[in-house]
Formats: C-alpha cells, sequence, structure tokens
C-alpha cells in the first residue's frame, strides 16, 4: 500500500517483517529473489502492496528502499534482527532507507 501524495509504503504488519527476516536470514533462494526484486519477494510471503510483476521497483515504487547493490549478509541481518523488525513495522517515512545494504544496517538504522 503506497501513499500516492509522497510515494512511500506503509509499515509492514509483525507477522511480515519477521517472516522477511526470518528468510533473509537463512533462505538463500528468498534471499536471491529479495536482492533481484524486493517488491516480488515480499509478494511472495504476502506484503500488501507488493507486487509479483517480474520488474524490479524503481525510485518513486513501492519497496524501492529495499533495493540493493549488495545484501547484507545472513549474520549481519541476524544481528541487526530486532532493530530491522521495529524499523520495518514503525509508522514513519518509508522512501529511501536502504537498510539491507551490505556493510549498511547499522549505520542506516542509526540516521533515523
Amino acid at each position: 500500500m503506497t501513499d500516492p501524495a509522497n510515494n512511500v509504503h506503509a509499515p509492514l504488519d509483525a507477522a511480515t517483517a519477521d517472516k522477511l527476516l526470518e528468510l533473509l536470514a537463512n533462505d538463500d533462494t528468498f534471499r536471491d529473489c529479495f536482492q533481484c526484486n524486493p517488491a516480488q519477494a515480499l509478494a511472495q510471503i504476502g506484503a500488501r502492496g507488493a507486487s509479483a510483476n517480474d520488474s524490479a521497483p524503481v525510485a518513486g515504487e513501492p519497496y524501492f528502499c529495499m533495493t540493493t547493490q549488495q545484501l547484507a549478509s545472513k549474520e549481519d541481518i541476524a544481528q541487526a534482527r530486532a532493530e530491522l523488525q521495529s524499523y520495518l513495522t514503525e509508522k514513519t517515512n518509508h522512501t529511501v532507507i536502504f537498510a539491507f545494504e551490505s556493510e549498511s544496517i547499522r549505520s542506516t538504522l542509526l540516521r533515523r
């Protein structure tokens, strides 16, 4: 679900955020899908407003904020799980966060 006035998406519900983080910390196939197209990966787990189409989101589209050049390691995601869970479920401006970028999880979450 997005807000057309400023192209943000709604926060994830707790169950969806938990499922996302579990898969990113443990499932290589899901990680590959998320790296290529986060919106499609989120659609697989039932995230509201996520599209299962083949094209990755671009700037201004829902879930573009979750795109990465290199997805953080399973270990990094597992270590930051509580902080990521809190951020993903928080009512805030979900436009450009890039919280899943390798080497950037902690710094991204600290900037908010």
